[in-house]
């Protein structure tokens, strides 16, 4: 069984004991359980729901694994050639790790 979740702007496949990279939870503590309930689609074993936006009564739970990760570093260069003009910037991502303890649907 697996759903199709919305989380924080992003979708993403939920299914039990999958650990997953999303986008910093404010207010996130190690070993807080929280639940997702926008979830888009639901598969039980071919039995599939698709929701309208979402499917009514259907949540993902997740524990908190880490509540802060930080992402790799992204380097942004911009050059316009023979102007002499550069610039470069960059910026690392922060993430909140959660692992998948159950999808309810």
């Amino acid at each position: 069984m697996y759903a199709i979740v919305e989380i924080n702007g992003q979708q993403f496949k939920a299914e039990e004991g999958k650990k997953l990279f999303v986008h910093h939870i404010k207010d996130a503590e190690k070993g807080q359980s929280v639940e997702f309930e926008k979830v888009l689609l639901v598969d039980n074993e071919g039995a599939v729901k698709v929701g309208a936006p979402t499917v009514d009564g259907a949540k993902v739970v997740c524990e908190v694994l880490e509540p802060l990760v930080k992402g790799e570093k992204v380097i942004v260069f911009k050059m316009k050639r023979r102007k002499d003009s550069r610039k470069k910037n960059g910026h690392r991502a922060q993430f909140t790790q959660v692992e998948i303890k159950s999808v309810i649907g």
